[in-house]
């Protein structure tokens, strides 16, 4: 556990590349405060394995925040429709703010050019994405539609363009039955 400002914090970066784990890894400036985990976060039980076992040194069910940096076009493009919405809806249940960093259409277009333009074949899912246009908004629909989060802000844009958008666990309004 580390601190930053007194405050106790631990922090688990992942990403499905060991490459990039590794180098996090070893130039990590507070290994007592952060450490990285291989994981496929689109397998159900490596994701549950992984993140359940570094919520539990913490005696935690879910995460305070969650942070999808450039990842939801290339969930979509290797699972999907059905893999994106997947993805949101498993990431927002783990946690109470969401900080997602989707990627534009014109992204995912620009992918497929680079594919193309190396001989290869393109994403299989591609051509048969029906989610598409203004991503950014498509993501704010279902995570607020469907997964019991609000859009708290739209925090701007990064120097690639892309929105930031910060969402949290939306606070139930509904009555509860007090028993006397």
């Amino acid at each position: 556990m580390g601190y930053a400002n007194g405050i106790e914090m631990s922090l688990l970066g992942c990403d499905i590349d060991s490459r990039l784990i590794q180098r996090a890894t070893e130039s990590n400036p507070f290994p007592a405060g952060i450490s990285y985990s291989v994981l496929n976060i689109m397998d159900a039980s490596s994701r549950k394995s992984i993140l359940e076992a570094y919520l539990s040194q913490y005696k935690r069910s879910h995460f305070d925040v969650c942070f999808c940096m450039s990842l939801t076009m290339w969930i979509h493009l290797n699972h999907g429709d059905s893999g994106l919405l997947e993805f949101l809806s498993v990431v927002s249940g783990l946690c109470n703010i969401l900080l997602v960093e989707p990627q534009p259409w014109k992204c995912y277009r620009s992918a497929a050019r680079r594919l193309r333009k190396l001989g290869k074949s393109t994403f299989d899912h591609f051509k048969t994405l029906a989610i598409k246009g203004d991503i950014a908004d498509k993501i704010t629909h279902f995570l607020t539609t469907a997964c019991d989060m609000e859009l708290l802000e739209i925090l701007g844009n990064t120097c690639w363009d892309r929105s930031l958008l910060l969402f949290r666990k939306r606070i139930s309004t509904k009555p509860f039955l007090c028993c006397r």
